[in-house]
């Protein structure tokens, strides 16, 4: 296919898709098939960018050093100061010096026993979620899994790990939800409005949080990187610090509850495989990444040329973007045998959910305890569940999840 421009699909669907089309979010992928026969990078013009459907145009968009998360700030500037604020100071958006500091600096926090020291804590609280969860079940016949496992689960390891009072984390989730919003090509006003105001109220709580910490130091991640310093002495600023916390919790939330969701909803739809895992606790490592692969939580992620890159026949002039289509990368056959499978036990398993490069994502160990205890404690606890009813999902196209899966037992 040349790949400067847009054509039409087989299936009549103006090319390469409409993300705002119901029917192309509820089940993007017979789409990206189409489009990986025609070519590895398309024009996406609504977008105003590239995206890269195979699994080597990918993870070249992943790994190539001259493409980068350039921020560029929300505008008009003086409505979006929070928002621009976060992500001007976040690790995810900087490159070359800047984020070789602000990585090095974070992972020397990150990694003094944090997650191995919340293992069995997030054992514990899958176990109690899911408790919930069943007796709901239970009682009314029907739960929903959002609401009573996968949505607190990660808030509540995120809150254990930044070290938030129990009285406060119910403030972390609609926090996150708003602001991950603005990464939704074509939002409303009314919800950009709504994601500055998020990034406003939790810009001046975690100002408060690392004030307190640095006057009373605790057993957190917090307190650590208030007191990491680089190998010339230099430490994280406030600023750098606040944005840290922030994208720990909008990347580690977001992703493990639509890890989480999307995929209890392939375990329900393929019975064979739910009750594999059921009979086989050892396939619970393997059948964390299929989650990953199978339906991913995170569709698109844009990097930014700093010069002229060529990625699989497509030039990105120097400024342009162009994205990695995770979704499209995971079930290319190239890769992936049988990739429209689900397979539990599938390995090797290549998937690019956590990203490639310098921005492989640090939380990557955490969230896969997390879905594995979820997964886990779903196995012993309920393991004859079932869908309750039809499962509601998510509007958006960038983070891909539901609003509700409501289960039975079966």
């Amino acid at each position: 296919m040349d790949a400067s421009g847009p054509q039409d699909l087989p299936s009549g669907v103006v090319a390469p898709f409409d993300q705002n089309d119901p029917s192309f979010i509820a089940d993007p992928y017979p789409v990206f098939a189409a489009l990986r026969a025609r070519g590895e990078v398309h024009w996406h013009d609504g977008m105003g960018l590239a995206v890269a459907v195979s699994h080597a145009a990918s993870s070249a968009v992943l790994r190539h050093r001259s493409l980068g998360r350039l921020w560029t700030d929300a505008k008009p500037l003086e409505e979006f100061a929070s928002f621009n604020l976060l992500h001007r100071n976040s690790l995810l958006e900087n490159e070359g010096a800047t984020h070789a500091r602000l990585r090095r600096l974070v992972s020397a926090a990150f990694g003094r026993g944090h997650v191995e020291r919340l293992r069995p804590r997030i054992a514990e609280l899958a176990d109690r979620l899911v408790d919930g969860l069943v007796e709901r079940v239970r009682a009314d016949g029907s739960a929903d899994l959002l609401e009573h496992v996968a949505g607190p689960l990660p808030v509540e390891v995120i809150a254990e790990l930044l070290g938030v009072p129990h009285s406060e984390r119910s403030l972390l989730q609609p926090w996150s939800n708003a602001i991950v919003k603005m990464y939704e090509h074509g939002l409303a006003e009314d919800k950009r409005a709504a994601a500055e105001r998020a990034a406003r109220e939790f810009v001046a709580y975690l100002r408060e949080v690392v004030a307190l910490r640095r006057r009373q130091p605790g057993d957190d991640l917090v307190s650590d990187l208030v007191a990491v310093t680089d190998s010339d002495g230099a430490r994280l600023s406030e600023d750098e610090l606040v944005a840290t916390a922030v994208l720990l919790l909008m990347a580690g939330h977001e992703a493990t509850v639509n890890v989480i969701g999307n995929g209890v909803l392939a375990l329900v739809g393929h019975r064979d495989q739910w009750e594999r895992l059921v009979a086989d606790p050892g396939l619970l490592e393997t059948a964390v990444e299929e989650l990953i692969r199978y339906d991913s939580p995170l569709q698109l992620f844009e990097r930014t040329a700093t010069r002229r890159v060529e990625i699989a026949g497509h030039v990105v002039e120097e400024g342009a973007k162009i994205a990695a289509l995770l979704g499209a990368a995971a079930r290319d056959p190239e890769v992936f045998e049988r990739p429209d499978e689900f397979d539990v036990g599938r390995t090797p398993n290549q998937h690019l959910g956590f990203g490639m490069g310098i921005h492989y994502c640090l939380g990557a160990p955490l969230a896969r305890i997390e879905v594995q205890a979820a997964v886990d404690a779903l196995r012993r606890k309920l393991p004859g569940m079932e869908l309750a009813a039809e499962p509601r999902r998510r509007e958006e196209f960038v983070i891909r999840g539901l609003h509700e899966l409501p289960l039975g037992a079966g």
